[in-house]
């Protein structure tokens, strides 16, 4: 008498250990894209542009030379790291500690931007600083006549390149209101010229975490491609299996 060939154990389900992989994948990819976008004051603050620098200077050009007073902007990171800085000495040129600025006038930006995980908001604070001979009355009423230009914080979350360009030229004529200085000549304008809009803001999270998004798109199509070829020889192996047992029986 012959004794039957016992059956071959089945292999493990490999579309399973698949799945698993790849869900670790996910998180991994995920978690390390939130730390590589995350510096040490949140996320990247974009600074102005270039024709929004070049646009705003010689504004400030003609308002220096008609008042005696320089103007300059400044755009922080919450770590006070340095995005953009310009005045009417020049894009890249700060009106502080100058000695071409005796009297100088900056407004102050600093943005942050929080994690799409956290329960935080984004934040921006504003700042207007003068040298010594501004009283810290004159230069409080020019930071806060800021919000009658529509220059509230959320604008310097949404746009901040844009709010600190406008706040900027803006400066003048707070100055002059506060009585500090006489009023600025009226800069040259073409008349053909249009103003342009502000920008839209868009979404924080496809601004910030666009590249999170595709990475983890692409790997969840990774992962159902391998789920599939998973069944695939899983279906295989079950029919394999009976095929076996019956060679194995005499």
């Amino acid at each position: 008498m012959t004794t039957a060939k016992q059956p071959a154990k089945p292999k493990q389900n490999a579309g399973a250990w698949v799945v698993w992989i790849v869900l670790g994948l996910v998180v991994v990819v995920c978690v390390g894209s939130s730390i590589f976008n995350r510096d040490s004051g949140g996320t990247t603050v974009p600074a102005p542009a270039a024709d929004e620098r070049a646009d705003t200077v010689p504004l400030l050009v003609q308002a220096a030379e008609s008042q005696g007073i320089c103007y300059g902007w400044r755009l922080e990171r919450s770590s006070g790291a340095e995005v953009s800085v310009g005045s009417n000495l020049g894009d890249g040129v700060p009106v502080t500690e100058d000695a071409r600025c005796p009297r100088w006038v900056e407004v102050r930006a600093r943005v942050m931007y929080t994690a799409e995980s956290s329960e935080s908001n984004d934040w921006a604070t504003v700042t207007v600083s003068g040298s010594g001979d501004f009283s810290r009355a004159d230069l409080y009423a020019v930071d806060t006549g800021l919000t009658r230009f529509g220059l509230h914080e959320d604008v310097f979350v949404d746009d901040p390149g844009w709010a600190i360009c406008r706040a900027a030229v803006a400066l003048p004529l707070l100055v002059a209101e506060t009585g500090a200085a006489p009023p600025a000549a009226t800069p040259s304008a073409d008349p053909d010229a249009v103003a342009a809009p502000l920008p839209d803001t868009g979404s924080d999270f496809w601004r910030d975490r666009w590249g999170t998004v595709l990475a983890a798109a692409g790997l969840l199509l990774v992962a159902a491609l391998l789920i599939t070829v998973g069944f695939v020889q899983r279906g295989r192996q079950r029919a394999a299996a009976p095929a076996g047992r019956t060679r194995g029986t005499r």
